[in-house]
């Protein structure tokens, strides 16, 4: 089981969660942060630092972001499994689905 972070995320790029990972497993895209799915142990600090709400359980994401499971582990497909999102930096680019987005509404 893993977090997943999911469209509230999406055009907000908040990095709270990041400094809150004791693993260093939130990635930066261009659009919205990931959670590697392998790295991450799922101590849950990440969930409470987000100021939108985008991050859930795996069990407790919503069914209207039920894709977000699959966009946050298909992310890594690309990318690997670096060991670090601190070393590895903005990687520059989203997953298709976010990609695809329309500009999100910033309140």
């Amino acid at each position: 089981m893993t977090y997943v972070i999911a469209q509230p995320c999406v055009d907000v790029l908040d990095r709270s969660c990041v400094e809150e990972c004791p693993v260093d497993c939130i990635y930066e895209g261009k659009r919205m942060l990931y959670i590697h799915p392998d790295e991450c142990v799922d101590c849950g600090a990440c969930e409470p630092a987000c100021p939108v709400e985008a991050i859930f359980y795996e069990d407790d994401l919503p069914d209207e972001w039920a894709e977000y499971y699959d966009v946050n582990v298909s992310f890594f497909d690309k990318l690997g499994s670096p060991g670090g999102a601190a070393k590895t930096g903005p990687t520059g680019y989203d997953h298709p689905f976010v990609e695809a987005l329309p500009p999100q509404n910033q309140d």
